[in-house]
């Protein structure tokens, strides 16, 4: 099963926060999609939940020093 969540972010500040977000997540296992809505201060992330939960997603957002202001998980059957 492929979950998607959306992560609500505190406003990005320039440009180069998205490739620096995509560049990050895209490399966690279990990651399959990452799309940075930078207008919004959105992410939006397709992820294995076998292989990696959004607390883990969570954590490499804070660990780059953004903060996650809420998640929507949607699971997705097959």
């Amino acid at each position: 099963m492929k979950n998607s969540a959306t992560l609500q972010l505190e406003e990005l500040s320039c440009p180069s926060c998205l490739i620096k977000i995509e560049r990050a997540l895209s490399k966690l296992d279990g990651v399959s999609q990452v799309q940075v809505l930078f207008n919004a201060s959105r992410i939006k992330v397709g992820y294995l939940p076998d292989i990696i939960t959004i607390t883990q997603i969570v954590d490499r957002m804070t660990a780059l020093g953004y903060t996650v202001k809420s998640v929507k998980i949607k699971e997705l059957v097959k």
